[in-house]
């Protein structure tokens, strides 16, 4: 799968944006934010990308950040949330504030997207609020327990791996959070899960 790409900013458009990589032109689907970030045509730029495929259509998005790119594929987990409310969500809302509004169950936030009425706004807020914790949003606040969100991509994985493992959300960013602040921020994934379950069962 194609997780990132960096090249020359070709041509943008009022949701897509073509980046040059070696002579092959990528069409990426983007959020208003992301495509303000990505700077002139020509210029060099980086996203962040999800290959998304269904029995009609194969997409590519692209992301300014792993965080943005990580709320993206949290969101499409809601029945109802498509790629294209869940960056109709991203244009109108900073991951920070997506995470606030899920924390704190502000469905009339989420509803400033556009597309998303009250009642997909709080199918949202509900589904995601345990969840919002633990990904990258800002500086928030993992769980409302004054756990400090664990940031990137990685991080993010390793707290649903120990989710799976039947982890409580907050313990499992609390966990996490520590195995990366031991480790470092350039730590794999699998090193993460390794310290973070032996934090989490300690």
């Amino acid at each position: 799968m194609i997780a990132k790409l960096k090249g020359l900013l070709d041509e943008t458009g009022v949701d897509w944006a073509v980046i040059d990589v070696s002579g092959v032109g990528y069409l990426v689907h983007c959020s208003a934010r992301t495509l303000s970030q990505l700077g002139e045509k020509g210029e060099a730029c980086t996203v962040y990308t999800d290959l998304q495929v269904s029995e009609n259509d194969m997409r590519l998005l692209g992301f300014a950040d792993g965080a943005e790119r990580d709320w993206f594929r949290l969101l499409t987990q809601v029945q109802g949330v498509g790629s294209k409310v869940a960056l109709a969500i991203l244009s109108a809302l900073s991951t920070a504030e997506v995470q606030q509004a899920c924390s704190n169950g502000d469905a009339a936030t989420v509803a400033r997207a556009q597309g998303v009425g009250p009642k997909l706004a709080s199918r949202i807020v509900n589904e995601l609020k345990d969840k919002a914790g633990a990904l990258p949003g800002g500086g928030g606040m993992a769980g409302g327990a004054g756990v400090a969100m664990p940031a990137g991509g990685a991080s993010a994985d390793a707290v649903s791996a120990l989710e799976n493992l039947g982890f409580k959300p907050a313990v499992a960013a609390r966990a996490v959070a520590a195995a990366q602040s031991e480790l470092g921020e350039g730590a794999a994934e699998g090193d993460l899960i390794r310290v973070a379950l032996k934090r989490a069962a300690g």
